[in-house]
């Protein structure tokens, strides 16, 4: 699926998030001190599944993998990272990530800068494999708290292998939320209602 896309690939798309991100870039020292967890969604927030339930892995402290292909940490403050995964017993995944940044406007820059990574990964993604096209689309923002945008991301590999993930960033106050979710197929089978009342969800419960 989505999370599983060649290793080269990976390893491209890090670089570029590295110079992406270097604006965001300062000392240890200015990283946010550790705070009160926010609250995490549960599995039964997820977009249903029509023939598997999700399950929700524990709350564990740093940044998950299966979200490093278009979202990585390279280039930003050593923030207080969180993430949860989540499962079904077919080929459906989702992780969120939670971030706690030190103020407000570092909490809006690094919000930005997940969006702008989500937002221009299609294009990371078939410069690095040239037999992987990539699309992307903007489902645009939601009302919620500081405010939420919804992505969708389309893979195919030259062997017909089709991955589709919807992603979002939202933000209350100085904390930051990605999730990201994604199966085998494309934007046809995307759930986009559903994962935007995810998304809301996610970022309410922020608070």
């Amino acid at each position: 699926m989505f999370m599983r896309i060649r290793t080269s690939a990976l390893t491209a798309l890090t670089v570029a998030a590295l110079a992406v991100g270097a604006g965001l870039t300062a000392p240890a020292a200015g990283a946010a001190p550790k705070t009160a967890a926010p609250k995490f969604l549960s599995a039964s927030q997820l977009p249903p599944h029509p023939k598997s339930s999700w399950t929700a892995g524990p709350v564990t402290e740093g940044f998950p993998e299966a979200l490093g292909f278009c979202v990585s940490t390279e280039g930003v403050l050593d923030y207080d990272y969180r993430h949860r995964v989540f499962r079904t017993d077919l080929d459906t995944s989702a992780v969120q990530l939670t971030v706690v940044t030190g103020t407000a406007a570092q909490a809006k820059a690094l919000a930005k800068h997940y969006d702008d990574l989500i937002r221009t990964c299609a294009d990371r993604i078939e410069k690095s494999s040239p037999d992987v096209e990539a699309e992307g689309r903007d489902y645009g923002k939601l009302p919620v708290e500081e405010g939420a945008r919804v992505r969708g991301l389309h893979t195919e590999t030259s062997r017909g292998a089709t991955d589709i993930a919807l992603l979002s960033v939202g933000r209350d106050g100085r904390t930051v939320t990605v999730v990201q979710w994604g199966q085998m197929g494309d934007f046809k089978s995307a759930p986009v209602a559903a994962f935007k009342k995810t998304t809301s969800t996610a970022v309410d419960k922020l608070r």
